[in-house]
């Protein structure tokens, strides 16, 4: 009898890496990317693992506790627990973080930790979770070859706050460094793009370059009176 896995999560650029996961590797494999296929998968498979890469919604506590669900964070953890963590992370400075897999408990992100791999922050927010997913699907081949025992964390923790879509606004005073920072943290999908506001316009940023002499970006113009 295979042993059964679930991936979920709700980004394209997953899918797309779990799709040649599935050529590579034995199994049966469910992947899910809504609560209600999440729910689907588990009435079918009574997985081993369900693995959670990008998702946006609570995970019902009656899954957590009957399978093992892994997580994954994008913090050295027990520092940065908590919402839009690649966003805090580059507004606070870092050029580098940890990749954390947890154990899925019901305090956010609190969980023991499985394993924990660097990841460079360098690129748009879309190139980052890219790295992060290439990341994720090799700390999933090595779970369920090694079944780990996942560790406490250690230490005090932190905690971010998730960021809201009118804090996608650019600060008016800021560094050219700082406002390629501000565009790239963005620069993903689904997430609200940098923007200014100029009379009924909202004119949105993406594609930063950082220059000698300033920045250049890709720009998307919208009326407010068309929308």
């Amino acid at each position: 009898m295979n042993v059964a896995y679930v991936v979920a999560s709700c980004k394209s650029w997953h899918k797309e890496r779990y799709d040649r996961m599935l050529e590579e590797h034995g199994g049966e494999w469910y992947w899910a990317s809504s609560p209600d296929e999440l729910m689907d998968c588990i009435r079918q498979a009574r997985p081993r693992y369900v693995f959670f890469l990008h998702w946006n919604w609570i995970v019902p506590v009656e899954i957590w506790t009957k399978y093992e669900c892994v997580c994954f964070h994008m913090t050295d953890v027990p520092y940065g627990r908590g919402g839009s963590p690649l966003q805090n992370l580059i507004l606070a400075g870092h050029s580098q973080t940890k990749l954390t897999a947890l154990k899925m408990v019901g305090e956010v992100d609190a969980g023991p930790i499985y394993t924990k791999k660097s990841l460079s922050l360098d690129g748009s927010a879309e190139e980052i979770y890219l790295r992060a997913g290439e990341l994720s699907f090799e700390v999933i081949r090595w779970i369920i070859n090694a079944e780990p025992e996942p560790q406490e964390q250690q230490g005090e923790p932190t905690f971010f706050k998730r960021r809201k879509p009118d804090q996608s606004l650019l600060p008016e005073k800021s560094s050219s460094k700082e406002v390629y920072d501000f565009i790239r943290m963005l620069d993903a999908e689904g997430y609200p793009r940098a923007f200014i506001k100029y009379g009924d316009m909202k004119i949105e940023f993406s594609v930063a370059k950082l220059n000698a002499d300033g920045v250049s970006a890709s720009v998307n113009i919208f009326f407010e009176s068309e929308e």
